[in-house]
């Protein structure tokens, strides 16, 4: 369940109707913006973006060759026109994730790709003056089932 721990994490922002709104795009993206690079820099702002950025197998277990955990890396871009709006989507994505998973239920389909645990670092904020707009990374390290 691993290789696809991005698609819990697009669900549970999907599972925001604010956050939605906000958006113009009225979604997220999961590994791109499907545009060719050059209309890239006329992406409506604000946007986010998840990534599955590479896992690594916890073979810590002498019984055999793979263990039963790995360590997934998650990113998720957020884009937006002003310093202001970007601290406001960091803050909602990162709760919106927390609460999701938090209360996560058995009895959803999507249980087993719900991360046991993980921890969150972030990029610095960076300020790209051609779009123009301002830009973030929330890296996500999660501990999930084979």
């Amino acid at each position: 369940m691993s290789l696809q721990t991005d698609v819990i994490f697009v669900k549970a922002l999907q599972s925001n109707a604010e956050l939605l709104g906000m958006l113009p795009a009225g979604d997220v993206y999961n590994t791109s913006i499907p545009i060719p690079d050059e209309e890239l820099i006329n992406a409506p702002v604000p946007y986010v973006i998840v990534t599955y950025d590479g896992m690594q197998n916890d073979d810590s277990t002498k019984d055999g060759y793979e263990g039963d955990t790995d360590r997934v890396q998650i990113g998720i871009e957020v884009t937006a026109q002003t310093r202001p709006q970007l601290c406001e989507l960091v803050e909602m994505i990162r709760q919106t994730i927390k609460n999701y998973f938090e209360t996560a239920d058995e009895l959803d389909e999507d249980i087993d790709l719900v991360p046991l645990d993980y921890q969150i670092t972030a990029q610095g904020v960076m300020y790209d003056p051609d779009k123009p707009a301002y830009g973030q990374v929330l890296l996500y390290a999660c501990d999930t089932k084979v």
